[in-house]
């Protein structure tokens, strides 16, 4: 792909996105996973999904979304496999039920304009939570029937290791099914 488009830049050209973790997005991605928001580990990193205790990037590999396991450090080598990362919410906390609701303000709109301006073919949530804070509606894991633009939505179950209750082949199962709904040549709609 070549084309590393991290985020929004302010008039002055400085960093637009108020978060620790920089936006990894470029145009036309197969898949935008949308983090719910970045923790103490991921922000000193400057990397999504850094605690070492969460699968996010062991899952992206098992599933083969990724033809390499990658590293944190390695986020923007991800536009290369098609994928990109964000976050519903931008602000750094302990944990994600530290956030409050006007920590989302915003974030619907955010990712409706990334599903319009950089057009990728799925919006993929980490966690009921971050579909559940940008919506303020409660999903169930899988294929939404929301859109946004022309991206379809779906719903991972959460990687952060709060989320040890739920077996790792569980949540390998929802990664695999997304790798095989995103594989798909008719990933947008109307196609």
């Amino acid at each position: 792909m070549g084309e590393y488009v991290a985020h929004a830049k302010d008039m002055a050209g400085r960093d637009g996105t108020p978060s620790d973790v920089p936006d990894v997005l470029a145009p036309d991605l197969r898949v935008v996973f949308v983090g719910i928001n970045p923790g103490r580990v991921s922000a000193a990193a400057r990397a999504h999904f850094a605690n070492p205790r969460n699968d996010f990037w062991r899952l992206l590999h098992a599933a083969q979304l990724t033809s390499r396991l990658y590293e944190p450090a390695e986020q923007f080598s991800l536009l290369d496999e098609g994928i990109g990362v964000t976050n519903a919410a931008y602000r750094t906390t302990p944990g994600s039920g530290d956030l409050r609701r006007a920590d989302f303000a915003g974030s619907a709109e955010r990712l409706e304009t990334i599903a319009r301006e950089f057009r990728p073919g799925w919006l993929a949530f980490v966690g009921k939570e971050a579909y559940r804070g940008t919506f303020n509606e409660r999903p169930e894991l899988g294929l939404q029937e929301r859109t946004l633009a022309d991206t379809r939505l779906f719903v991972l179950p959460s990687t952060s290791p709060a989320n040890a209750a739920v077996p790792w082949t569980e949540r390998l199962r929802w990664f695999e099914e997304l790798a095989g709904r995103s594989a798909s040549a008719a990933a947008r709609l109307g196609s």
